[in-house]
């Protein structure tokens, strides 16, 4: 366990006005402020009705509940006393005065409770991420998978995997160490890469599922593209409920990508409105094109519009195709495409159909495993070590074994245990005040 020198409070429940605000106090004074503020220190995890009082002047500044949680059984792993408030801003604002004057304490910093939890090893790296995404999760999709890796699933499964890491390691260095023992089998490598085998699969599946939980993490991206005039921002501000997009009937309006969240199926997706694809001699719109191309290609999905049947670039061939305007035009909508039309809404809900399906496809299913970038080349650096573990050394086993220590390590990485320092500051700055 770490200990801090100084205790640290913070509103944990969100910014006032509320019904109930939840002052955190956590660290060596936390019950010593307990007792300052509210008299009494009631019995560990059971709540108390007391009146809250400012330390100097004896004045009552509240009525409410008190909790606390002697370390290391807190969250934080320290002492921790929550203050249960009424959620007035008057209210909380003179607890947390009252709390500033007395010494050894301090505001918390951004997620500084969650970072001395990881700290005091309550959690780990992936649940601390897991909890970040908790907290900033806006869609059920977001949520469960966020709750999924707060709650450990990711943690666990790295620690199976290392056991058997750690025990193929001690096969293989037995073979190399006590080769010349009597009572040694003379299997142990074979023994150690039936250990590692079935990890493999395990890890190199949970890398290619990263794809789909960065997906439902960040949302999917579905760009809108076609030529100009084809109805895309009119069918953006449709679909976004709202004037997101300035629609004109002069070609070119759209010069730069247009961002709009929106959730489908339970997923988090951004829609993005393009320039339309042309030949120009603008340069900026030769820009905006080139920028509308280069998004469209990286999309997890496009939307090919164009209300004279032009198929789309070669490039975007798995676009959804989709023809406009039909409630301009007399023509037959062609075989594979949805028919729109943006200003009336008809055809609107077959081609949500179609996305939802799509939205469904890429990110639904049981929560993923991995949900970070970071996560996930930690995870392809372990497995391409474990693969070259499995491979053949002429003898020299002792390459084998330095390959599955730093599989290892790289294991070690994804939850945490080494070389993470400088990402630490950038993940907590994510956190609110009081987490």
């Amino acid at each position: 366990m770490t200990t801090f020198e100084d205790t640290i409070f913070a509103v944990s429940s969100g910014r006032p006005p509320s019904g109930v605000a939840v002052v955190r106090i956590s660290g060596p004074a936390a019950a010593a402020t307990a007792r300052a503020v509210c008299g009494d220190l009631p019995a560990p995890r059971l709540a108390c009705y007391r009146a809250m009082r400012d330390p100097a002047s004896g004045e009552v500044l509240d009525r409410g509940l008190v909790l606390y949680f002697p370390g290391p059984a807190s969250a934080t792993g320290e002492d921790t006393v929550e203050l249960h408030l009424h959620g007035g801003r008057a209210v909380v604002a003179a607890v947390l005065r009252a709390l500033g004057t007395l010494p050894g304490l301090r505001t918390a910093e951004a997620g500084e409770f969650t970072r001395r939890a990881l700290a005091n090893g309550k959690l780990d790296l992936a649940e601390v991420e897991g909890l970040a995404d908790l907290v900033a999760a806006e869609t059920e999709a977001q949520r469960r998978q966020a709750l999924a890796l707060a709650s450990g699933a990711l943690s666990r499964r790295i620690g199976s995997w290392r056991a058997a890491l750690v025990r193929a390691l001690a096969l293989v260095e037995a073979s190399i160490d006590f080769s010349d023992e009597g009572d040694v089998p003379d299997d142990l490598v074979a023994e150690a890469l039936g250990a590692i085998a079935p990890l493999l699969g395990e890890i190199a599946a949970a890398v290619r599922d990263g794809a789909r939980g960065e997906r439902v993490r960040e949302g999917l991206t579905v760009a809108i593209v076609g030529p100009p005039n084809a109805g895309k921002s009119t069918l953006l501000n449709r679909l976004a409920g709202r004037e997101a997009a300035i629609v004109s009937p002069l070609p070119g309006t759209t010069r730069d990508v247009l961002e709009v969240h929106l959730e489908l199926a339970g997923q988090a997706v951004v829609l993005l409105d393009t320039a339309g694809l042309r030949e120009s001699d603008d340069l900026v719109e030769q820009e905006g094109v080139r920028r509308a191309r280069a998004r469209a290609e990286a999309a997890d999905l496009v939307l090919w519009l164009s209300d004279g049947g032009e198929e789309p670039p070669e490039a975007l061939a798995r676009a959804i195709r989709v023809r406009t305007k039909t409630d301009l035009s007399k023509a037959t909508v062609p075989a594979g495409w949805i028919g729109l039309s943006a200003q009336t809404g008809e055809g609107v809900e077959a081609l949500l159909a179609c996305l939802e399906a799509d939205a469904e496809r890429l990110g639904g299913g049981e929560p993923a495993l991995v949900s970070r970038a970071r996560q996930r080349r930690a995870l392809s650096e372990a497995l391409g070590h474990l693969e070259r573990a499995h491979g053949a050394f002429a003898g020299r086993e002792e390459l084998r074994a330095e390959e599955l220590r730093l599989a290892a390590r790289a294991l070690d990485r994804v939850i945490g245990r080494i070389d993470v320092e400088d990402i630490l500051d950038a993940l907590f700055r994510t956190f609110c005040i009081g987490k």
